[in-house]
């Protein structure tokens, strides 16, 4: 496992505090990033170092610009980079960039964000692997016909879950073939 020096942690509040305690405990130099709605964020000053990133970009935004969390990374001499969860963290674009800028990704490798990132990916990968999933058709359904038809198969209640993301909609229950 390589030894990092000096780890940019690639969030904000308390997930970032969290890392930035761990890094701290690890005795290795840490830096947070921060919008500028959270210039006075505690995480900002429970680390060595501290930048803002996505200026001009509201807070999201700002946590969101891969090119600027690298290029601090870069400019402050990071050796790695940490993203917490949520934000970057399932990006394989930001695992990508991290590599082309030489600074290490502290998760998961870019494939495996990128098999993770798609149900159906996931649940073949899962099964790959002996992992045991909740049964149920894998793959891509052509339309309502064709989901009635496996849902009838399966056998009712069947849940319906989008492969790559459902814009916050989640997990449906079908309990008949009306629903």
């Amino acid at each position: 496992m390589p030894q990092f020096q000096k780890i940019l942690v690639a969030n904000r509040g308390e997930i970032a505090i969290r890392v930035l305690r761990a890094a701290n405990e690890l005795g290795k130099r840490t830096v947070a990033i921060f919008a500028e709605e959270d210039k006075l964020a505690l995480h900002r000053f429970k680390s060595d170092e501290a930048y803002q990133v996505g200026r001009g970009k509201g807070p999201v935004a700002a946590y969101l610009d891969i090119a600027s969390i690298v290029q601090v990374a870069k400019d402050c001499g990071a050796d790695a980079i940490h993203p917490g969860y949520g934000l970057l963290s399932e990006n394989p674009a930001f695992v990508d960039a991290c590599e082309a800028a030489g600074i290490a990704f502290i998760g998961p490798p870019p494939k495996a964000i990128r098999a993770m990132g798609d149900k159906i990916e996931s649940k073949k990968a899962a099964q790959e692997a002996g992992v045991s999933c909740v049964p149920g058709f894998i793959g891509e359904i052509e339309g309502v016909e064709h989901a009635v038809q496996i849902s009838e198969e399966i056998g009712y209640p069947v849940m319906i879950k989008a492969s790559a993301g459902g814009g916050g909609k989640g997990i449906r229950v079908a309990f008949n073939k009306k629903d």
